[in-house]
C-alpha cells in the first residue's frame, strides 16, 4: 500500500460518511489533504472530523489545491454538481452513493469520468466482504448447480419513530426515492455482483408509515418490497425497510441452488452459510481455507472479526489502485452507479402502475 502514500486526498463533507472515508483514506496510505464543511464556517470542523491537514472554504478552493483524489460525501442532490465540477478539475472520484438521483445524471456522470480517462469509485462496499468474494467464487465454480431462486432483505430501524428524522427523508435533498435508493440499492448490487446476473424485470411495492415527520408531509418510501427475475430467468424477491424494529443494519443475501445454497448475513460477515441435501456447514472466515479472490480482501487472522468499515478500508484502498494504474478485480465504478440507477427508476415506475412490471435496462 506504500505506492497509496503518494496521493493526496480532498473529502467533501464532514458528516459521518465523511469521517469513515477519511479513515479508509489514511489506512490506505494516503494523505488527507483538505476537506470541505457544509458551510465555510464548518471548514475546521470538517477537517478535524476527516483527519484532513485543513479545511477549505469552498469546493473551488479544495479543487485548486494539490489534490489527486475527491472524496464526495455530501447530501444526494449534490452529487452531481460536485463530481462534474471534481472531474472537470481534472481529479479521480469517489463518490457516496446514489450516484445521482436520476437516470439521466448517473448516466451522465459515468460517461464523463470515462471520457475524461479518470477513476470514478463508488462505495458499494459490502463486495468487499472476504465471505462474499468466497460466494462469488463457489458460484462462478458451479456449486449452486442450477440457481433457482434469489431472495433477502435489508432491514434497519433508524427511522421508525414518529420523531425520527433526516435530510434523507426530504425528496428534495435526497431524491425520488430513499430507502430502496439508499440501502435496496446495495442488495441488488450485492446479487448481481455474486451471481454474474443481472435483474431483467421488476415489479415493486413502496409504502410510507410515517407521512408526516416534523410537521411535514414525507414523500418518500419507509421500505419498499420487491419480486424479479434475472436474464438467465432466475425469479427473487427482496424487503428492504428502515422502519423494521431492532433491525439495525441486517443484509441478507440467499442463493438458492439445486445442489448447494448459500447465506450471506451482513451483521455476521466473517461467516457464510452452505446448504446441502445431505449435510449444510457454516463456513468461517480463515485465509488458510478461503479462495484466492477472498484472500486478496482478508485484513485479519481468522478468529479476529472483520466487518464493515474493515470492508470499505479495502474499498478506498482498490480504489487508489485503480487511480495509480492498476485494474483491481470487482471495483464498483461509476456504471455500477448509473446500474443502480436503472433498477432504483424501474422500481419507482412499477409502484404508482399498481405493480406493473418494468424492464430494467441492462445496457
Amino acid at each position: 500500500m506504500s505506492s497509496a502514500r503518494k496521493l493526496r486526498i480532498g473529502i467533501v463533507g464532514g458528516g459521518f460518511m465523511g469521517r469513515v472515508h477519511g479513515r479508509s483514506a489514511l489506512v490506505s496510505g494516503a494523505t488527507v489533504a483538505g476537506a470541505v464543511g457544509s458551510s465555510p464556517a464548518k471548514a475546521a470542523a470538517a477537517a478535524e472530523a476527516t483527519g484532513a491537514e485543513r479545511g477549505y472554504a469552498t469546493l473551488d478552493e479544495l479543487l485548486a489545491a494539490d489534490i489527486d483524489v475527491v472524496h464526495v460525501c455530501t447530501p444526494n442532490n449534490t452529487h452531481l454538481d460536485v463530481t462534474l465540477k471534481a472531474l472537470e478539475a481534472g481529479k479521480h472520484v469517489v463518490c457516496e452513493k446514489p450516484l445521482a438521483t436520476s437516470v439521466h445524471d448517473a448516466i451522465g456522470l459515468a460517461t464523463a469520468a470515462q471520457e475524461a480517462e479518470l477513476v470514478g469509485a463508488l462505495p458499494f462496499v459490502y463486495r468487499y466482504h472476504p465471505m462474499v468474494r468466497e460466494l462469488r467464487t463457489r458460484i462462478a465454480a458451479g456449486d449452486a448447480g442450477i440457481i433457482t431462486s434469489l431472495h433477502g432483505s435489508y432491514l434497519q430501524d433508524w427511522l421508525a419513530g414518529v420523531d425520527d428524522q433526516n435530510w434523507r427523508v426530504d425528496d428534495e435533498t435526497g431524491g425520488p426515492s430513499r430507502t430502496f435508493a439508499d440501502i435496496g440499492s446495495h442488495w441488488c448490487d450485492l446479487m448481481e455482483f455474486v451471481t454474474g446476473d443481472r435483474i431483467a424485470a421488476i415489479s415493486a411495492q413502496l409504502r410510507t408509515i410515517r407521512s408526516e415527520r416534523g410537521g411535514v408531509a414525507v414523500h418518500t418510501e419507509d421500505l419498499a418490497t420487491a419480486q424479479f427475475r434475472t436474464v438467465a430467468g432466475v425469479v427473487g424477491t427482496v424487503v428492504v425497510s428502515q422502519v423494521a424494529a431492532g433491525r439495525k443494519n441486517r443484509l441478507y443475501l440467499e442463493v438458492s441452488g439445486t445442489e448447494s445454497s448459500f447465506g450471506f448475513d451482513q451483521e455476521d460477515p466473517d461467516r457464510l452459510w452452505v446448504g446441502r441435501r445431505d449435510a449444510s456447514q457454516l463456513l468461517t472466515r480463515d485465509p488458510d481455507t478461503l479462495s484466492a479472490p477472498a484472500v486478496r480482501v482478508n485484513r485479519l487472522p481468522a478468529g479476529h472479526a472483520q466487518g464493515y468499515q474493515d470492508a470499505f478500508d479495502s474499498f478506498v484502498a482498490d480504489s487508489y489502485r485503480a487511480v495509480l494504474g492498476d485494474h483491481p478485480d470487482g471495483l464498483p465504478d461509476f456504471a455500477a452507479g448509473a446500474r443502480s440507477a436503472r433498477v432504483v427508476d424501474a422500481v419507482l415506475r412499477s409502484h404508482p402502475a399498481d405493480s406493473a412490471w418494468i424492464t430494467v435496462d441492462n445496457d
